[in-house]
């Protein structure tokens, strides 16, 4: 099938947290014979800070950010069998929707591709004059980053058709154990970009352990930190690139997962984070949320912490030795259970069914 995938960018993960994900499932539903043209706005300066050059197996279609733009784009969804409108795009969402849905033919696959489920459907909540209110009748599927079953349940009362999570995953042939950097060498690392929704989560599971335990390193990576004060044992470093990932995860002692804080609460939602630390051998530690035994064993292939103090006390009694005996149990576990080719069977499955389920419908 033709896919035409509207998405915040494919080539830079730039304040941009989807780009693995992307990644992970066009690359595999490529290799499956699928054909796809990503979109992606010109915009925050994401392409100044490309991680990838243009990928073999998606056409990169990268355009101004400008109303004018943005409408030459959307007429070309009228060539694709399936056209995606994923969430965040970050420059004219509404216009995005509201075109490709006009503009796709009508035995063309509609698909909202949710990338932040939480927040979306509270905005849906708040709001009963959003856009995807007047869409929802014209998808045929919503897909997820995460959610489970308070997301499907959400997405029903809204009146989607149908709603499925497609996690986030491992791509073993990016992601993987590699020699220690001594750049990232650290007692505790963490990597992600200061939002106004995780940033009281960072005090509590990072910053608060790092002030507890004046002894030992710890590593910030990110987006936004520059002028946020921090106890004298943390170094940040700023924008980490995604062919970075790997040395960030293996070179520190530990690894920390933190969730935003609408994802917390929804719970069955990890972060691509959680996928490439595991990937990489490294020893994990997350916040805990409702779901986390359905991707990683807790004490076995993940140490979950309720709150800064439990951070702190892993820390204390984590050896090298259990570090290493973790992050070779949570790969064993994601290449088993949580790679993007299983991912992707998902997605490629669920395609085949909604085309035999429309042509039904035009037959009838």
């Amino acid at each position: 099938m033709k896919i035409a995938f509207y998405g915040s960018s494919l080539v830079s993960s730039y304040w941009n947290g989807a780009a693995t994900y992307y990644r992970g499932l066009l690359s595999d539903l490529a290799r499956r014979g699928h054909r796809i043209a990503f979109y992606e706005p010109d915009a925050f300066d994401r392409q100044k800070h490309r991680d990838i050059d243009p990928p073999d197996w998606a056409e990169s279609r990268v355009y101004p950010a400008t109303e004018e733009a943005v409408r030459k784009v959307i007429a070309e969804a009228a060539s694709a069998e399936v056209v995606v409108k994923a969430s965040g795009v970050g420059v004219f969402d509404d216009v995005l929707l509201a075109g490709l849905i006009a503009a796709s033919r009508p035995e063309a696959m509609r698909v909202f591709w949710d990338v932040d489920a939480p927040a979306t459907l509270a905005e849906l909540r708040r709001s009963p004059d959003h856009p995807l209110h007047r869409a929802m009748a014209s998808l045929d599927v919503v897909f997820t980053y995460g959610g489970g079953p308070p997301v499907i349940a959400g997405y029903e009362s809204f009146g989607a058709r149908r709603c499925v999570p497609i996690y986030n995953g491992l791509d073993p042939k990016t992601h993987f154990p590699v020699p220690p950097e001594e750049r990232f060498a650290a007692d505790l690392a963490f990597l992600g970009n200061r939002l106004p929704d995780r940033e009281r989560r960072v005090e509590a599971f990072f910053l608060d352990p790092a002030a507890r335990l004046a002894h030992r390193r710890f590593l910030i990576g990110g987006n936004g930190w520059e002028d946020k004060a921090m106890p004298p044992n943390v170094r940040h470093i700023g924008h980490v690139y995604t062919r970075e990932h790997n040395a960030f995860n293996t070179s520190p002692l530990a690894v920390l997962n933190i969730a935003r804080d609408s994802m917390a609460d929804i719970g069955f939602s990890p972060a691509t984070r959680v996928f490439e630390a595991a990937g990489a051998g490294g020893c994990l530690i997350t916040d805990a949320w409702e779901g986390i035994e359905h991707f990683l064993e807790p004490n076995v292939e993940v140490l979950v912490a309720r709150d800064g103090a439990d951070v702190a006390e892993h820390l204390r009694s984590l050896t090298p030795e259990r570090a290493r005996t973790i992050g070779d149990a949570a790969r064993a576990r994601v290449l088993a259970e949580h790679t993007y080719t299983l991912r992707g069977a998902q997605v490629d499955a669920i395609l085949a069914e909604v085309a035999a389920e429309k042509r039904q419908r035009s037959a009838a």
